[in-house]
């Protein structure tokens, strides 16, 4: 694909062509009463057991670590697979870490709190996960996880972007501005966003990419009204700015360069893929530009759609429907 030239024009952000300021998203849950949210904390249990045999220290945590200790703890296997876990100095240092970063998650509980509440909202007959911390020990690529109706939350994943194992390990610069304590509960919240709507194939077009894409930003928006977008996308400070200040002329390129409706595994990369930037604007812009697009594009569909509920949309598999109710047209 040609490269594409733009101008990059910076704009307050006052003016920003859609806000995550949606009214219909302001809603009142103090209708919804739920116990605040427990993190329980069997990242620091773990490590704190003391110097007693190990057996004897993890039967004493199983019944409230089932997920995690649900098995024979006699095995001699699984006693050596668990010695050598927590004596791996990396595991170590992650726990240390943590224990100072998080020792206190209050904050931390009232947020999910908030953002369970918003569930049940949108979802009444839902049914909320367990939360647990843990230290995953550097597991990058799923800081969060979900399963058997359990949300495991591996702090060791958001200890800031200067943490030293993140840069020993050569984590890229656009991954490091995801790892701190702002991104915990947008990326929860993504992850719920998967298990509320089983993923399914996007279209082959951009256009469809982009939309599902923007659903799923918007169930975020959903459950976590007030939260910075870029927290919520995952952009640092800077490439949040830039898509702001320039939204309107990538809209302009892609509809320039008739690529709405491509199929083109290039051209789907260049725009839904991760990375530093997106080469072919500028190495100020961020990657992912077809995420921001269509997150935009959703936002005005379900402000122009006010009888159109969050599952409602959810389910909405006609992304030209949804991008021509949308009105969507940046501006300039």
């Amino acid at each position: 694909m040609r490269r594409i030239c733009i101008l990059v024009i910076f704009i307050s952000l006052l003016v920003a062509s859609c806000s995550s300021g949606d009214k219909r998203l302001k809603v009142d849950v103090s209708d919804v009463k739920i116990p605040e949210v427990i993190i329980h904390r069997y990242d620091l249990d773990l490590f704190s057991m003391g110097k007693g045999p190990l057996q004897q220290g993890l039967e004493v945590l199983k019944p409230s670590y089932r997920f995690f200790l649900d098995t024979d703890l006699g095995n001699p296997v699984k006693l050596a697979e668990m010695k050598a876990y927590l004596e791996n100095p990396r595991n170590v240092d992650f726990y240390q870490a943590v224990n100072s970063a998080y020792k206190d998650i209050g904050d931390l509980e009232k947020q999910m709190t908030f953002a369970f509440r918003h569930y049940l909202h949108y979802y009444p007959d839902s049914r909320l996960p367990v939360v647990f911390a843990y230290v995953s020990g550097g597991d990058y690529d799923y800081p969060v996880q979900f399963a058997d109706s359990v949300l495991l939350i591996g702090l060791d994943n958001y200890l800031g972007g200067d943490y030293k194992a993140y840069v020993a390990d050569g984590l890229p610069v656009y991954r490091l501005t995801r790892m701190t304590p702002g991104n915990i509960i947008p990326d929860c919240m993504r992850v719920l966003a998967n298990i509320t709507q089983p993923a399914a194939m996007p279209g082959n077009t951009l256009l469809e990419q982009m939309v599902e894409a923007g659903k799923k930003l918007y169930f975020i928006d959903a459950m976590i009204p007030g939260t910075p977008d870029r927290y919520k996308i995952g952009y640092s400070q800077s490439h949040y700015d830039w898509i702001r200040a320039n939204e309107s002329h990538v809209w302009a390129a892609i509809i320039e360069n008739k690529m709405l409706f491509s199929a083109d595994g290039q051209t789907i990369r260049v725009f839904m893929a991760d990375g530093p930037f997106t080469a072919e604007f500028s190495k100020d812009s961020p990657a992912r530009l077809g995420e921001w697009i269509g997150w935009q594009i959703v936002r005005h569909y379900m402000a122009e759609n006010s009888a159109v509920t969050l599952p409602g949309l959810m389910s909405e598999r006609d992304a030209q429907k949804i991008l021509t109710e949308s009105r969507y047209k940046p501006a300039k």
